[in-house]
C-alpha cells in the first residue's frame, strides 16, 4: 500500500480546502481538508444533495462565513461536523475520514486507502467547470 501522508498541518489553509486524491486498490476518490482552530478534518468531496457532485471545482472547497459551500448548490455545510447548515441537504453530514497527526504531519487513516496525491482525480469524468446555478 502506498502513503499515508497527506501534510503538514501548516499547510492545510485556516480559510479554505485543500484537495487530495486516494487510492483503494482499484478505486479513487476525492477527499477535501480544512482546519479549524488548529484541528484538521477530512471530507470526502461530494455534497449530499447530489454524491455524484463534488463540492469544489478541482481546486479545493470555498469557505465562506466559516462554512464549506457547495459551489454547485450553495449548501453550507459546518466544518467541524459537516453538518449541512443551509440548502437541499440541510441536516445530512458530509462523509468524514480519519486522519492522524504525528510530529505535526497529517496522514491518512483509513484502513486499505493510500494517498495517491494532491489534487483532483485526473480519471474522474466529472465536468469541473461546469456550471449549475450557484456562481461565487
Amino acid at each position: 500500500m502506498g502513503s499515508r501522508r497527506l501534510v503538514s498541518v501548516e499547510e492545510v489553509p485556516d480559510d479554505g480546502t485543500m484537495v487530495f486524491t486516494i487510492a483503494d486498490h482499484d478505486t479513487t476518490q476525492e477527499i477535501i481538508l480544512t482546519r479549524v482552530n488548529g484541528t484538521v478534518s477530512a471530507w470526502e468531496n461530494h455534497c449530499q444533495h447530489w454524491t455524484d457532485t463534488r463540492l469544489d471545482r478541482g481546486d479545493g472547497a470555498l469557505i465562506r462565513e466559516g462554512d464549506i459551500v457547495c459551489r454547485r448548490h450553495g449548501a453550507t455545510f459546518d466544518r467541524d461536523s459537516g453538518e449541512c447548515t443551509w440548502g437541499p441537504c440541510e441536516g445530512a453530514y458530509l462523509d468524514p475520514l480519519d486522519l492522524t497527526v504525528e510530529n505535526g504531519v497529517v496522514h491518512l487513516d483509513e484502513p486499505g486507502w493510500a494517498v495517491e496525491h494532491q489534487g483532483p482525480d485526473e480519471d474522474d469524468d466529472t465536468d469541473l467547470s461546469s456550471g449549475g446555478a450557484i456562481r461565487f
